[in-house]
């Protein structure tokens, strides 16, 4: 197509007019910068005084040149604190193009003797400005995430200059005695190249940061080493008791676009022998060789997520997680986790060390595949979803590891800890004559302990969902953890195979010795509940039924009344407490009367009782004489002591680790009113059943 004459020459004139503005505007921008360079140096000066009480102070400043300003003795000192930054020479070049579309983007940046200093002495620092809030009556608006990500990204990647050269830079934290130091002789970029030393400490150690970085293109890609050992802040076991170090740590971020309102970036992160430690974590050094994530994160007006194209690394496993988090108008949580079929052996061989020292040595062969998914709106919690299966396909146990899990079908001797000291050596098999047969049981005590902790252990495998997902629910709306999610199986795992330890590496060993033992079908469960009963404490230093029933009723398990056998399991989240139930006259005191009735309606609702009017036998429980003496005086005491709807239940597991207090377990829960929460579809199974 052929354009007429008149309208390039239209064209021409506008180009040549908008050239000739630039050109002007550009001379008088010249011979005014000094003029504008001050009066923006006001502004900014004025606006730390009012909005964050700093004293900003700059000696001189000027231009070198049409881009480039330098400044001199530059401190910024919060009123009446020690000073936070000082600068001796700092000289910065901004790119003119993108500055005519109002982007700051550095050029180049020179900066020499520079010190940056967060001092906090008692209760004072010199930093508490930056957590105020600034006080706002009005209703803020909704904010578009992915456009807030995006101007925060670019303000970032802008002040990441083409070319840089830092000499002599100085970053301490001073915390009251504790004190960290971080000096770095020079710093540089070349074209794109990143490198710089940093001494850590005085000489303590040295560290580098290396890699390459283009701004223009959203890219980066950085690592962090040290000098002949490991990178490792000493001060974090110091003051948080962990211990972390590592070989390398490295980011990359790939790419980064916007379309459609949501904003994408996909970047990696990978760490090379690392090593944690924390009492609460693991009793060991947990060591990861070799682990890694390709994370993309999407980021829309109103969620932010790792979407499940991501992939964590885990020497030769991969796995694809999925996280999202929505703002508005419903808070909502998800998570997914999913892996293709595995190789069971690379699975096992993937775990790190230290992390599940029973299992360390463990042969296995055949193929797992896992799923979790988690689904939660903070506006109807109850409705939680929740999903995990771990899948196995022709799956078998070629060697033991540290513990042989078969253990449970032979005779073996248990040692039960209190306050991490033993209390003594149990043979648990019939060697011991306090050792019960399970059919020698009163099936009263089997079918309560059955009702009240884990009416569906005979048809479950090792865990039910439905109690998690309950127990998610609960702790959300109590905003901590008062609800736990153990079975039978997971109690029984806890006490044979593992130290008391409370960790979280031990409890998610427990979780997976469940799974073994369940879908590995290495006991039955008939075995699992006798040696339960026979190992479980029910009293200060009373271990399984054959003791408790000759303590507190001085009768053979096998004679245990209905009654009797309640009272027994009423016991059972908390055994020291057993005698505090009774009066000095051996009856049973009137708090534990509703619990005999709950529990008592719920076995005859499922034929394992007939119905009783008369508190299912808590008239007829007795102590045996020699033990009533001991039996608090006090009413009002022991009464408080026993109130089910707060204190009846031990805490769990999240609580031992977190320290929430008032924790309840998951299978009898009970409301305010003493009345027992517990959704009716649960089925029980007597042990007697095939």
């Amino acid at each position: 197509m052929r354009i007429p004459k008149k309208y390039l020459k239209i064209t021409g004139i506008i180009l040549s007019i908008f050239l000739l503005l630039i050109i002007v505007g550009s001379a008088i921008a010249y011979n005014k910068r000094e003029a504008l360079l001050k009066a923006g140096i006001a502004k900014v000066i004025l606006k730390a005084k009012k909005d964050y009480n700093l004293n900003l102070k700059i000696k001189s400043a000027q231009f070198d040149g049409f881009k480039t300003v330098v400044l001199k003795n530059v401190s910024v000192v919060p009123e009446k604190r020690d000073t936070l930054v000082s600068i001796s020479d700092l000289s910065v070049s901004i790119k003119l193009m993108p500055l005519l579309i109002g982007r700051i983007r550095f050029s180049e940046v020179e900066m020499s003797n520079s010190r940056i200093a967060l001092i906090k002495r008692g209760s004072l620092s010199n930093y508490d400005f930056l957590f105020k809030k600034k006080n706002k009556t009005e209703k803020r608006p909704k904010v578009d995430l992915s456009e807030v990500a995006n101007k925060l990204l670019n303000q970032l990647l802008d002040k990441i200059p083409n070319d840089m050269d830092v000499k002599n830079f100085s970053f301490r934290i001073i915390h009251n005695e504790d004190k960290l130091s971080f000096f770095v002789p020079t710093a540089t970029i070349d074209g794109g190249d990143l490198n710089s030393t940093i001494l850590v400490n005085g000489k303590e150690a040295t560290w580098h940061v290396s890699g390459e970085v283009d701004p223009g293109h959203k890219q980066l890609n950085i690592s962090l080493y040290a000098d002949g050992k490991k990178v490792e802040l000493p001060i974090l076991e110091k003051k948080y008791g962990i211990k972390l170090n590592f070989d390398t740590i490295s980011t990359e971020l790939k790419e980064v676009s916007r379309s459609g309102g949501e904003l994408r970036m996909y970047g990696s992160w990978s760490v090379k022998n690392l090593l944690i430690n924390h009492p609460k974590i693991a009793a060991n050094d947990i060591i990861i060789p070799d682990a890694a994530i390709d994370a993309n994160m999407f980021i829309g007006e109103n969620y932010v997520s790792i979407d499940s194209s991501s992939v964590i690394h885990l020497k030769n496993i991969k796995a694809n997680p999925y996280l999202k988090y929505t703002l508005y108008p419903n808070k909502i949580y998800e998570l997914k986790l999913h892996t293709e079929e595995l190789d069971a052996k690379e699975l096992f061989d993937a775990f790190p060390a230290g992390l599940f020292e029973s299992l360390e040595g463990m042969k296995v062969a055949g193929k797992l595949q896992y799923d979790l998914n988690l689904h939660l709106d903070a506006l109807n919690p109850d409705s939680v979803s929740f999903d995990s299966r771990l899948n196995k396909k022709n799956f078998k146990i070629l060697k033991w590891g540290k513990i042989n899990l078969q253990k449970i079908n032979t005779n073996f001797v248990y040692t039960p800890y209190e306050y991490g000291k033993p209390m003594r050596d149990i043979l648990i098999g019939p060697k011991n004559p306090n050792y019960i047969p399970l059919n020698e049981i009163s099936p009263n005590l089997k079918n309560a302990l059955l009702t009240a902790e884990d009416p569906s252990f005979f048809t479950h495998r090792g865990f039910v969902e439905e109690s998690i997902r309950k127990s998610i629910a609960t702790n959300f709306k109590e905003k901590a953890f008062k609800r736990g999610g153990s079975t039978i199986s997971m109690q029984l795992v806890k006490n044979v195979y593992l130290n008391r330890q409370k960790t979280l590496a031990r409890k998610i060993e427990e979780i997976l010795i469940v799974w073994l033992m369940e879908n590995g079908h290495l006991a039955t469960k008939q075995r699992m509940f006798e040696i339960y009963l026979n190992l479980i404490e029910w009293g200060p230093n009373v271990y399984g039924i054959g003791e408790a029933s000759q303590y507190y009723f001085n009768k053979h398990p096998s004679q245990l009344t209905l009654g009797e056998s309640l009272f027994l399991v009423s016991i059972v989240p908390r055994p020291k407490s057993g005698l505090y139930f009774f009066h000095p006259d051996g009856s049973l005191r009137t708090s534990l009367r509703g619990y005999f009735k709950l529990i008592g309606n719920l076995m005859a609702e499922r034929g394992l009782t007939p119905g009783d009017n008369n508190a299912y036998g808590f008239y007829s429980v007795m102590l045996k004489e020699s033990l009533r003496r001991m039996a608090p005086a006090d009413t009002a005491v022991s009464d408080s002591t026993l109130l089910l709807d707060e204190n009846f239940r031990d805490g769990n597991f999240l609580q031992d680790i977190f320290g929430t207090k008032d924790s309840k377990k998951d299978s009898v829960m009970f409301n305010k009113s003493g009345k027992r929460k517990i959704p009716m579809n649960d089925s029980i199974k007597t042990v007697d059943e095939k």
